[in-house]
């Protein structure tokens, strides 16, 4: 088991794939993404504009909470140069 990043760390690296690695989105992430009218660009600026919350072991792997006041996203950092958005949802 890889250790988490720390959440400035996670920042950092998440920017750093945006420009340089692979950015995917799950199924999950699509749909959840539709049902409350945001796209994968809105998704995409969360990450580039976003606070990161510090890791959280689930399904298996670490995540991070990358948010803004109105929208957040739950990543997995997989590699030094790729992302999974395992989630998106709007904040109320």
């Amino acid at each position: 088991m890889k250790l988490p990043l720390t959440a400035s760390a996670a920042r950092k690296r998440a920017r750093d794939i945006l420009v340089n690695g692979t950015v995917s989105f799950t199924r999950h992430c699509r749909d959840e993404l539709a049902k409350d009218g945001k796209s994968v660009v809105d998704a995409t600026n969360v990450l580039r504009g976003g606070a990161y919350s510090e890791a959280e072991w689930e399904n298996g792997a670490w995540r991070h909470r990358a948010f803004t006041q109105r929208m957040a996203v739950v990543i997995q950092i997989d590699t030094e140069a790729e992302l999974i958005v395992v989630t998106a949802f709007v904040l109320k």
